[in-house]
């Protein structure tokens, strides 16, 4: 009985501690450390004064038959500990939809993040860290290249604060709040943003969340389940005028699981998810990009 009292305290400890760096570790959809789509705080792995070992990931996710199916294929370094940049190309393969040449082609992503406030700074047990960053995207042909011919150009800027939690014995969880400045449409995916008047774009300052909890999965693995919101412009630029109708773009959330094959630190991890991009966003209109699945799984060398 004692020896079993200990197991289950050491494999709680072990889950708290290690728990920090589960979340540090995952790559989302655009390359950046975070969840599936908003980044956390954190930066990828890496020394005091060194560059860190490269980080991989693939995420796709399955758009329905208007967007179609979409392919992020990311690469991140992490720098001195506090900081990281990366590179990611997006592809797409067309749907079925009279709308889906909107959503046809790729685009290249550069990030990058910076940690400003370390976790538990200042000798405290409930500072978030809070870091810095921004993405830019370039080169996308989507909606507004479809129908003005000019290609995508837009960018994020944004704060945010993540903070792991594990004084509740047992379930330790992390809480994850920013807001970004943005002129993109459901992160580039849609193209650019527009204000639902002209054919201008719009800069909009928009709010992202997380919440996640991490529990012992089977065979040594551990299993981190949570949820995400991110607000995104309401205007598509050059989306109204070709459809005649104020087409307006809804809260993107998801929901999601990330397995870590192993509790003592592996390099492989692997997140799948629900996610509610955009149903109908005019009269008539259906992109048909709610519930639908997604997958990405990140290794660290």
């Amino acid at each position: 009985m004692h020896i079993k009292k200990l197991s289950i305290a050491f494999a709680l400890f072990a889950i708290t501690a290690f728990s920090q760096s589960v979340f540090a570790q995952g790559l989302n959809w655009e390359g950046q450390t975070g969840a599936v789509i908003t980044p956390f705080a954190y930066t990828a792995a890496s020394p005091a004064s060194k560059l860190g070992k490269p980080e991989v990931s693939f995420h796709y996710m399955n758009s329905g038959n208007v967007i179609g199916n979409d392919y992020q294929f990311s690469v991140t370094e992490g720098v001195c500990k506090h900081f990281e940049v990366g590179f990611t190309q997006s592809f797409s393969s067309a749907g079925n939809s009279p709308l889906t040449g909107l959503f046809a082609n790729g685009y290249t992503g550069i990030h990058g993040k910076l940690t400003v406030v370390n976790e538990n700074a200042f000798k405290t047990k409930w500072m978030p860290a809070i870091a810095v960053g921004t993405i830019g995207r370039f080169g996308g042909e989507r909606v507004s290249y479809a129908i003005t011919g000019r290609t995508d150009t837009n960018a994020d800027f944004y704060v945010v604060a993540t903070k792991t939690v594990t004084q509740v014995k047992g379930l330790p969880f992390v809480l994850n709040f920013g807001e970004k400045v943005t002129n993109a449409s459901i992160m580039g995916v849609a193209g650019n943003a527009g204000n639902g008047i002209s054919a201008d774009q719009r800069w909009q300052g928009r709010l992202f969340g997380a919440a996640a909890f991490v529990v012992k999965g089977p065979s040594k693995s551990t299993l981190i389940l949570g949820s995400e919101v991110a607000e995104q412009p309401k205007y598509v630029q050059g989306l109204n005028g070709f459809l005649g109708e104020k087409a307006t773009i809804p809260t993107s959330m998801t929901y999601f699981v990330r397995i870590v094959p192993h509790l003592e630190g592996s390099p492989l991890q692997v997140d799948l998810a629900v996610v509610q991009a955009a149903g109908t966003i005019a009269p008539g209109v259906d992109l048909n990009a709610r519930a639908r699945f997604a997958m990405g799984t990140s290794y660290h060398f």
